[in-house]
């Protein structure tokens, strides 16, 4: 596989991605947190930007793109429907779509917000879900509903295990600490709860879990499960009403 995924950390706890294509000599983005980080690694790289791809609105995933751009112009893609709240688009898009040469497929994945979008790639077994699905957790509903974000996260979990997650946030050891109070596979937390600190000390980022590993963790994956039910204190509801529980209790933890 010539493409490889770097992670860069911006701001305080956000995630930006490029997607390097060493046959080709360039890059992809998705996402714009911070300008300064970004530039630097395709200063190291050497590689051309060839475009950048925005998963929702928020200041925190697009406030670098303008200063980006001045470096390294190339046409920015962002979901049609919200077009009106992201930055200028050379490419609005529309979930189902495919895009790069068919290798990107385009999800629908409102909850966060209304116009969210997440990117899929196959051959790599990478999906950047940004505030959607998050490592151990899922997104504030800012603008959606449950049922919205329970939808979203289903069309993902549809996806191979060996899906790798990447989301727009290290939220991950607070994300955990919350979901084990909700009957976690028992050796999976334990892994996890010894890992994090090691990574933390190491610099190292905390997204890129797979799916199976979200699904012993992460518990708006696992809302379907009799004891999740009873943890969140919903015995015999619905796979939805503990998702929508679970999510509250998160607001308000």
């Amino acid at each position: 596989m010539a493409e490889r995924i770097e992670i860069i950390r911006c701001l305080q706890d956000n995630y930006a991605f490029l997607i390097h294509d060493a046959a080709r000599g360039e890059a992809t983005l998705i996402d714009a947190p911070e300008a300064g980080p970004i530039l630097r690694a395709l200063d190291a790289s050497g590689a051309k930007l060839a475009r950048v791809l925005i998963t929702h609105h928020h200041a925190d995933h697009v406030d670098g793109l303008a200063e980006i751009l001045v470096r390294h112009p190339c046409p920015v893609f962002g979901n049609a429907a919200d077009a009106h709240r992201l930055p200028p688009l050379d490419h609005a898009i529309s979930p189902g779509e495919k895009l790069i040469d068919g290798t990107c497929e385009v999800f629908d994945a409102p909850g966060h917000t209304i116009g969210h979008v997440a990117f899929h790639f196959p051959a790599l077994k990478a999906l950047f879900s940004a505030d959607s699905l998050m490592t151990h957790g899922c997104g504030r509903l800012f603008e959606g509903s449950a049922q919205q974000m329970f939808d979203t996260i289903a069309r993902f979990a549809a996806l191979p295990d060996d899906t790798q997650i990447y989301s727009g946030h290290d939220y991950a050891k607070a994300n955990l600490d919350f979901a084990a109070r909700f009957a976690p596979d028992a050796q999976a937390l334990e892994a996890r709860q010894a890992e994090l600190p090691r990574l933390a000390a190491e610099g190292l980022p905390t997204t890129g879990t797979t799916l199976a590993s979200e699904r012993n963790l992460n518990p708006y994956l696992r809302a379907h499960l009799p004891e999740v039910a009873r943890a969140a204190g919903l015995p015999g509801a619905s796979a939805l009403e503990v998702f929508a529980e679970i999510r509250n209790q998160k607001d308000n933890a």
